[in-house]
């Protein structure tokens, strides 16, 4: 990690008095560097006007920083600088994320279940996949939506993950507490620890650390084991206060609370995971239901580089958090657009089954089912299946079944002498004749 160039004390005075009175576009170039948090790797390629080197440009935006400065952990010297960039990033979030207003509107409470399943799954498997978890999105998802066992390491991780964010979701309101830290660590570890005992302990020594996937060069060697404890009061004080002394937005405090956790690095493994489980438990405490639809890992794991660089940055440049706290930003933006193109799809996946519903006595789920088969002609399907997709009972879904199937639209295949698989009939392609 290349080292931004050092600004003395001096140098940063002289700098902080020559802000206002520097020419205009020196003014917007540091404004841009400081509203995009670019490290100085980008900073030193801005085309500057005549008589400033890219060293002046860094000392100003320096200065620039130091105006808006926050601190949030001054044992580390944890620090960030509020930009106008952030605030108005923060603003519109509360306005699309937290309150009343959109529940019905942006998600109709009819399908918000479903919506739900499907969101926890993405976030399940991409926060599972950043950390090595070695499967497809299709083959995780269909074991989550049949419960099916796991059968290796990967598969578990991606089940432990899910279990996790429903307890989260079961939980939200309650407290952080130390237990409650070791015991969301348990369920997002069991069976995946190389040592089964270290599932829900605190690392015990200061062996761990984090390296390069590629080159094994060590990135980060986190803070001593002995931290841990007065970390952990630190971490729940931080979390759980009600009126904290210094204000700082909830989203900010929730992207501060995930640094902390993945900085200290307090268990053996699985402390990227638990990081994100807590950033994703504190924004629904504090009121941002809309967060249970975005599938927030999923753009991280898109942008892992970026993830990575994020920490790395921090730390190379004093421990300044901005760079983490703008990525994150970025990132709730991208996941919120990904959430408004799922929901078009299924409007329009909607749109298009409803042409079914010209059958007479059919049903919206039914519809959906002869459109899943329409799509995929030689798929097949079982109960557990239909009831994870429109979380419904076993039941409803038998009785679906069993009118599609004396109607011939649908007709079932033993698959042992308990399951059932469910296939296209001989008179689909005559039922539906038609529809579209």
């Amino acid at each position: 990690m290349e080292q931004p160039p050092k600004v003395s004390g001096r140098e940063l005075m002289k700098a902080l008095v020559g802000l206002h009175s520097l020419p205009e576009q020196m003014k917007q170039l540091v404004q841009s560097v400081n509203d995009h948090y670019e490290y100085w790797d980008k900073a030193k390629y801005k085309a500057l006007p005549p008589g400033f080197t890219p060293e002046d440009l860094w000392r100003f935006v320096v200065a620039d920083r130091r105006t808006k400065i926050v601190q949030v952990w001054p044992k580390y010297h944890v620090h960030f600088s509020l930009t106008g960039m952030m605030q108005q990033q923060c603003h519109q979030y509360d306005m699309n994320f937290g309150g009343s207003w959109g529940a019905g509107s942006l998600i109709q409470d009819e399908h918000r279940e479903r919506y739900l399943v499907s969101s926890l799954m993405e976030e399940a498997i991409s926060s599972s996949q950043m950390e090595g978890a070695a499967t497809t999105r299709r083959v995780a998802k269909d074991m989550l939506r049949r419960h099916a066992t796991p059968r290796d390491r990967s598969q578990q991780m991606i089940v432990n993950n899910y279990q996790t964010i429903r307890f989260i979701v079961e939980h939200k309101q309650e407290p952080l507490t130390m237990e409650m830290l070791l015991h969301i660590h348990h369920l997002m570890t069991d069976r995946t620890m190389e040592r089964p005992e270290d599932a829900g302990q605190f690392r015990k020594n200061d062996d761990v650390v984090v390296e390069n996937a590629i080159t094994h060069d060590i990135v980060h060697r986190p803070p001593s084991y002995r931290d841990i404890p007065q970390f952990v009061d630190h971490l729940c004080s931080f979390f759980n206060a009600s009126q904290p002394p210094t204000f700082i937005h909830p989203i900010i405090r929730g992207i501060v609370i995930h640094f902390m956790l993945a900085y200290m690095h307090p268990f053996v493994d699985g402390n990227g995971r638990t990081s994100r489980a807590l950033f994703y438990w504190y924004m629904l405490r504090e009121g941002y239901w809309l967060t249970e639809y975005l599938s927030i890992s999923r753009i991280i794991y898109r942008s892992k580089n970026s993830y990575e660089k994020a920490f790395l940055c921090s730390e190379a440049d004093g421990m300044d958090i901005g760079y983490f706290i703008a990525y994150h930003l970025r990132v709730l933006g991208l996941a919120f657009r990904d959430l408004q193109s799922y929901l078009q799809r299924k409007i329009e996946e909607r749109e298009a089954a409803a042409a079914y519903l010209s059958i007479p006595g059919l049903n919206e789920r039914q519809a959906e089912m002869i459109k899943m088969y329409a799509d995929n002609p030689n798929a097949m399907y079982t109960v557990r299946e239909f009831q994870a997709r429109f979380q419904v009972t076993p039941t409803t879904v038998k009785s679906d079944l069993e009118q599609l199937m004396k109607m011939g639209i649908v007709r079932q295949i033993p698959l042992n002498k308990v399951k059932r698989g469910y296939v296209k009939g001989d008179s689909f392609d005559e039922k539906v004749a038609g529809c579209k």
